[in-house]
């Protein structure tokens, strides 16, 4: 799906005037945000912008205290992160989520592992899946898929995990600073890949502080500065200069929420 033709749909998955608040402390001010099939959307700002909290709210970890959420155009309400998987939301933390014991396939099929015999794991049968589905992705810095994760490099891990969370999701996915730490070539990887989850007709969501990662990979930008978006760019359309005013406070325009 191109990004003109996603614009003529329903966003995958979107924020309507969300406000969450923990305390006196006011996280969300009314944001508005979508995310398309077949695009990859950029969510930046400064630490305590309200990222952190929206992607939490969109994941289905805090419920909103006003304002909806939609997927597909059609309001839910998600009270944990089972339900959001159930609407084909999958998320890749900072911390991956793997268990550095089991092996690739295993740590793909974590909780909905193929049995046979109604007990026993199909290792071999989640192999060949997981094997599959690297192949689609083109993760082939991943060789070996019988040896524990805790052996691999940092790339490989967040390989593991965002090929994992492609192979899961049927609408988005939220990955949330999948560079970060990472090398040079191991971080053209991983953009690569992302580019490849898009290209299968996901929406993305990308969050990262490094604003030239982010000019290169998505397709639009959104940016939240003190629990609000400010600004919306489209990525061949800004620089990292106005990108910096935005998320400083010296720059917003019209859809800002």
């Amino acid at each position: 799906m191109t990004s003109k033709e996603s614009t003529e749909t329903a966003p995958a998955l979107a924020a309507r005037s969300v406000e969450k608040q923990f305390g006196h402390v006011r996280a969300l001010r009314g944001v508005s945000f979508e995310a398309m099939a077949g695009e990859v959307t950029a969510l930046i700002g400064d630490n305590g912008a309200g990222k952190s909290t929206l992607i939490k709210c969109l994941s289905g970890v805090h419920r909103p205290d006003a304002g909806t959420i939609e997927v597909d155009g059609k309001p839910v309400h998600m009270s944990s992160p089972i339900e959001a998987e159930r609407l084909g939301i999958e998320t890749v933390y900072q911390d991956l989520a793997l268990a550095p014991d089991l092996d690739a396939a295993s740590n793909v099929f974590l909780g909905r592992e193929i049995r046979k015999f109604w007990l026993l794991h199909d290792q071999p049968a989640m192999r060949r899946e997981t094997a599959r589905s690297f192949a689609e992705l083109g993760v082939g810095m991943v060789q070996d898929l019988r040896v524990p994760v805790a052996s691999f490099s940092g790339g490989q891990r967040q390989s593991v995990a965002i090929a994992r969370a492609a192979m899961w999701a049927k609408r988005v996915i939220l990955l949330d600073e999948p560079t970060a730490a990472l090398g040079v070539i191991q971080t053209a990887k991983v953009l690569d890949l992302i580019r490849r989850v898009r290209d299968r007709g996901l929406a993305v969501i990308f969050i990262s502080h490094n604003l030239p990662q982010v000019l290169e990979v998505a397709d639009r930008i959104e940016v939240m500065r003190l629990g609000a978006r400010v600004a919306r760019f489209t990525s061949g359309e800004t620089d990292v200069d106005q990108l910096i005013a935005a998320i400083s406070g010296a720059y917003t325009n019209e859809v800002a929420a």
